[in-house]
């Protein structure tokens, strides 16, 4: 099926016009160090309205991700999203994985096309990406959106069961599927209500792994390899810029401890939202919701009420969810 028609492939079209009409263009950036990030701008940059920059996470590419948000939230921003390295057309031939690299090569996309001052929002791994990235360029970055992103990790963490998977490789294999069989896997650690495996064809999945999964797959695992080596609380920056912190309440691949973790590192700089019935795709699974917090912080400058902490070393309750499949996403991981 994937060799005569490709349904992820036309969707990707559909995506790719839907941010032309959008008002954004396809730009590449040469680093000139053996980095090259791709990224779409504005065609037209209006100097009345401030910048957003939408960092994506570890599934789908950036169209995917953005497509919905970026309808939305063009009016009142300029909008700049960017391919992470190794994700899209953005590569290296450099040997850094780190998060760290990542912002600093999108702050030089950013700073290449005449970007000073910025908002952001982080999706997943984007989350840490657009962390690194606040901490890093805090004279730049003006507010900051994390969404479902355990930026407060520690590497012990993976040994004391806070995660579902405690296995880095495993999880690595889940998190870049080349399989059917993981790609199911991936959606039922992704929402709270995944489709039933019965109902989601198997070629569709590999038409899906075929388009979007089968280039830079090392490199991408050692990505997911370096974000809690060595990783210590103690050690992580906190950011002074106003915060939102959005949470799926059933989030399966980073806890909802570790948003409210988050929360107490920043203090009452930050407010944290659980988006109720809803996993790690919240973004997805409630969409008008999600983007109704986002507008609230972004465009109206609001602060939304924070949610209070729960009872400390409550990770496995927080993380448990129940439920019935009743659509299917390949949107965020």
């Amino acid at each position: 099926m994937t060799r005569c028609f490709s349904l992820t492939a036309a969707r990707n079209r559909c995506y790719k016009s839907s941010f032309l009409k959008a008002g954004l263009r396809s730009t590449i950036t040469d680093l000139q160090d053996g980095t090259v990030m791709h990224c779409w701008v504005p065609k037209t940059h209006n100097d009345s309205k401030p910048n957003l920059l939408l960092i994506h996470g570890l599934g789908a590419n950036t169209m995917w991700q953005w497509g919905d948000t970026i309808r939305k939230m063009i009016p009142f921003f300029n909008i700049f999203v960017p391919d992470l390295v190794f994700f899209g057309d953005s590569y290296t031939t450099r040997p850094e994985r780190s998060e760290s690299f990542q912002a600093q090569c999108v702050m030089r996309v950013m700073e290449a096309n005449s970007v000073k001052k910025l908002s952001l929002v982080g999706l997943s791994y984007g989350g840490f990406v657009g962390y690194s990235l606040a901490a890093q360029f805090s004279e730049a970055v003006e507010r900051v959106v994390i969404c479902c992103a355990g930026v407060c990790m520690e590497e012990k963490d993976l040994k004391e069961g806070v995660f579902k998977v405690s296995d880095l490789e495993e999880a690595a294999d889940i998190l870049v599927p080349q399989t059917p069989e993981k790609l199911r896997e991936l959606l039922g650690f992704a929402m709270f209500k995944p489709p039933p495996s019965t109902l989601v064809p198997s070629c569709l999945l590999a038409d899906f792994i075929d388009v979007m999964c089968t280039e830079h797959t090392e490199e991408k695992k050692e990505l997911i390899r370096a974000i809690p080596k060595d990783r210590k609380l103690s050690n992580i920056t906190k950011i002074s810029q106003p915060t939102l912190i959005l949470w799926g309440e059933y989030d399966k691949i980073f806890p909802l401890e570790l948003g409210h973790r988050l929360k107490r590192h920043l203090g009452d700089n930050a407010h944290l939202v659980v988006i109720k019935g809803t996993g790690h795709a919240f973004i997805v699974e409630k969409p008008k919701e999600s983007y109704r917090h986002l507008k609230s912080f972004l465009v109206d400058l609001q602060p939304p009420p924070s949610t209070p902490s729960p009872i400390p070393n409550n990770e496995n309750h927080l993380s448990s969810c129940k439920g019935e499949a009743e659509k299917i996403t390949l949107k965020t991981a």
